[in-house]
């Protein structure tokens, strides 16, 4: 297989550089991700088309020289800098030597380049199951085409900067560029106090754009005279995948749907286990990482390499379900309990890490296990994707039992129900509901309940299903009153629910939302950034494109249960790990950020959201800000999501102006 890499160059208008200036340039670029690609370089340049690719790469299988990068086609047409790997790449090889295809190496590289020669890009793309991000230069036709895997596990950020069009996995790649302007967007700003992350097509500058998963973008020379960015055109979208799903649903009764799962799951696990370097897993002990772990220990010959990472605030640690579970399957386990100080000493490395303002704060965390796993092995499978794909987030039950609870109500009986709630601090309605004892419901108990009755306070109002989703996911809602100038543009979840597909239940919809945003916006980003970080590949068995699609079709009553998500999940590890092993309440991977901030993070969270120094910067009004973070170091009531959106991009802000 190919490697794990950095991708980056750009194209020209003026044409003035020599080749040679152009590949140092381009290495220049490439330099900057190092981390992503510490084992080799290389960058290639077309003077008279203005075009420069580079490449630094990770190697995962076929380490010799024959897997180096820009790689160039058996017919010298098309040039390719790839960033990901082709888990079927073995069977497409055997496919193409039988029509008389030759190859120098064992790479996926260069599988894909004589796919790509045979089939046409788009249907070499089709044939294909990975996770890559490239760039492919078409020298007979003049043009810079670039790809993207079919769900976003793979960056490509790219965009006209004065006369130059850049592109590079990763933001600092194009910052290393002189023609470079980082402008801020305040309008993309808005939009990640909304989220907490950048959504896609956007990126924090003006002019730098994402580019969507399951597309293509070709520039041609037209293109670049005039300047221009031609629309992407998708060669797969989730939209059409789980139209297909809903419209053909699996017929077969649980147990087929298991037996297809399992045997789905275990496949991909199979595939994405083939490397020449040493390979294992992340375990929180939970659903999905046990159910990944459990298949690759039924794969392997030898204890399989597992990864965790506690807490020694008992609430948030993971770590002695992992290690039950590690013992059940006989893994070699390693883990680690995080204190305030390993986590203080990871934040200041956060807007170097992500490169713009990003506030999962799992994503500390997830550093720290990918560290940890990178001192054992180069490749960890992960059990990303199973809350989106088989309805895990404790927001589908309780949303669609909201919706069935108070939809009969009138909307302004339900706003005044929510005004009331909203009206008492949550420390209050927390106290109340545990003075309740038994009367209350058993998770109107638990330590969050007032948080929670908030939650249900904000979403009681939803009019359709976008607005419910925005109300569930919003942290500074709405942002516009925060970001100074800041409008926001209309986000993915407006274009992803057009009319058509004939939605069988409320939950099953808000999870096509977070697998089209939330996933590949926030997860992916996370893991890929965190991991590539330490130079590590991380690899994501659930987004297979057939579990996906499987998964598409399988009716909601067997996603969600009783009250609870990841029905068909649960039935496929229960044959591999006893369920009172894995059976608990969903917990994050969140550090305990509403104490810290209370606690050893004080000074660091005071320093940053200081009204003078935002007044200063100009970016952020303070008022709002000041009055939350006064509610939250009084206890009134939590506001650390809030908080740590605003942290994370005046930690950004303070790295990069």
């Amino acid at each position: 297989m190919g490697a794990m890499c950095g991708i980056a160059g750009f194209v020209e208008r003026g044409r003035g550089r020599s080749a040679a200036e152009m590949e140092a340039l381009a290495t220049r670029m490439g330099d900057a991700l190092l981390h992503r690609g510490p084992d080799d370089g290389g960058a290639w340049a077309d003077a008279a088309a203005g075009v420069a690719l580079a490449n630094r790469r990770l190697a995962i299988v076929d380490l010799s020289p024959a897997g180096h990068q820009p790689m160039v086609s058996a017919s010298g047409r098309y040039r390719i800098v790839f960033n990901g790997e082709l888990y079927d790449f073995l069977p497409l090889r055997e496919e193409l030597e039988g029509k008389g295809c030759a190859f120098r190496g064992r790479s996926d590289t260069e599988v894909l380049l004589a796919a790509v020669e045979t089939w046409g890009l788009v249907e070499a793309l089709r044939r294909s199951s990975g996770m890559f991000a490239f760039a492919l230069w078409d020298g007979h036709e003049r043009k810079l085409h670039f790809a993207r895997d079919r769900v976003g596990e793979k960056p490509l950020y790219l965009g006209w900067q004065g006369d130059a069009f850049l592109f590079g996995s990763e933001l600092k790649a194009l910052r290393a560029h002189p023609a470079w302007r980082g402008e801020i967007d305040r309008d993309v700003l808005a939009l990640f106090l909304r989220f907490g992350y950048v959504p896609r097509p956007w990126s924090i500058f003006e002019g730098i754009s994402q580019l969507e998963p399951g597309c293509v973008l070709t520039l041609s020379e037209a293109d670049i005279a005039a300047r221009a960015t031609p629309e992407a055109v998708a060669w797969w979208s989730a939209q059409e995948a789980f139209r297909a799903g809903v419209e053909h649903p699996f017929r077969g009764d649980e147990r087929e749907a298991t037996d297809r799962l399992e045997a789905l799951i275990g496949d991909a696990v199979a595939r994405q286990m083939i490397a020449d370097v040493p390979l294992g897993a992340f375990l929180s002990g939970g659903i999905d990482s046990s159910t990944i772990v459990a298949l690759m220990q039924a794969r392997s010959t030898r204890p399989v390499k597992t990864f965790t990472m506690g807490f020694r605030e008992a609430e948030h640690d993971e770590a002695p379900h992992a290690r039950a579970v590690a013992a059940h399957l006989g893994t070699h386990h390693e883990e680690m309990l995080v204190t305030p100080a390993e986590a203080l000493a990871v934040i200041p490395m956060l807007p170097d890490i992500y490169d713009e303002p990003f506030a999962d704060s799992s994503q500390v965390p997830t550093y720290l296990v990918a560290r940890m796993a990178r001192r054992h092995v180069t490749v960890s499978l992960s059990g990303d994707a199973g809350d989106e794909l088989f309805g895990g987030y404790n927001r589908y039950v309780w949303a669609r039992n909201a919706a069935r609870g108070m939809g009969w109500m009138p909307r302004s009986a339900r706003r005044a129900v929510a005004a009331a709630i909203r009206a008492v601090p949550t420390r209050t309605w927390t106290r109340a509901m545990r003075a309740a004892g038994p009367l209350a419901p058993r998770v109107a108990r638990s330590p969050g309940a007032g948080g929670r009755l908030h939650r249900l306070a904000e979403v009681a109002t939803f009019s359709d299903v976008r607005e419910l989703y925005l109300r569930l996911v919003s942290l500074w809602d709405p942002p516009g009153g925060l970001a100074v100038s800041g409008r926001e543009p209309a986000t993915r979840l407006v274009t992803s629910m057009r009319e058509g597909v004939a939605w069988r239940d409320l939950a099953e919809q808000l999870a096509f939302l977070d697998f089209v945003t939330y996933l590949p916006d926030d997860i992916l980003v996370k893991v890929d950034r965190a991991c590539m970080a330490v130079s590590l590949e991380s690899r994501v068995p659930l987004l297979d494109h057939r579990v996906v699609e499987f998964a598409a079709s399988v009716p909601p009553s067997m996603k969600l249960r009783r009250g609870r998500g990841k029905w068909l999940l649960r039935q496929v590890l229960a044959r591999h790990v006893p369920p009172s092993l894995t059976e608990r309440p969903k917990a994050g991977f969140g550090m305990p950020v509403d104490e810290w901030l209370r606690g050893p993070l004080r000074s660091w969270a005071e320093d940053l959201l200081d009204a003078s120094r935002l007044t200063r910067e100009g970016y952020l009004v303070p008022a709002p800000i000041r009055a939350a973070w006064s509610e939250h170091l009084s206890g009134g009531r939590s506001h650390q999501y809030r908080l740590w959106a605003v942290l994370m991009f005046q930690a950004w802000l303070q790295r990069w102006r």
